[in-house]
């Protein structure tokens, strides 16, 4: 996984100048963090049932063009190798600014697990639990919510620029 979003850092290019979005935006790595937890959370759901110990087996590296630019994520596997991610098809190379738009929704809307598994099941067509959702929204969308530690004051700043 991706290290967590730099917030002041993000601020401050968006302060000298820099674009929120776009090709060399300042949104690209939320983007990348936050389609990386989704395939986490996808493998998760994809290994809950079975009794197997063990199944992850790594990551492997994957780039998609998107309207923030090209993206190169960390996608997750399975030792069986029968993980299939649903956000992404094999060899798919590029998203829509529809998909982009909702993730980044997901995020921005401080949504409950339970809410961000019926928006996947809405744009994906996919049945991702709650739980395996937050197994992942925990380690990247927790520490932004009031009341955390972290770099929180920042991320409302950055939600009110959205």
């Amino acid at each position: 996984m991706t290290e967590p979003i730099n917030f002041d850092k993000a601020l401050k290019a968006i302060q000298s100048g820099q674009a929120i979005s776009g090709k060399d935006g300042v949104m690209a790595p939320l983007l990348k963090q936050l389609t990386e937890a989704v395939l986490e959370a996808e493998l998760e759901s994809h290994i809950a049932d079975d009794a197997v110990p063990d199944r992850k087996h790594g990551e492997f590296r994957e780039t998609i063009n998107t309207s923030e630019g090209r993206i190169a994520l960390e996608t997750p596997s399975d030792r069986a190798g029968t993980f299939k991610p649903q956000i992404f098809k094999k060899h798919q190379t590029s998203v829509s600014d529809e998909i982009e738009t909702k993730i980044l929704s997901m995020y921005g809307r401080g949504m409950s697990y339970s809410n961000i598994s019926e928006h996947v099941q809405e744009i994906y067509s996919i049945s991702v639990s709650a739980a395996a959702i937050s197994v992942n929204t925990d380690k990247n969308i927790d520490p932004l919510k009031p009341g955390s530690s972290g770099q929180n004051k920042h991320s409302l700043d950055m939600i009110t620029i959205l």
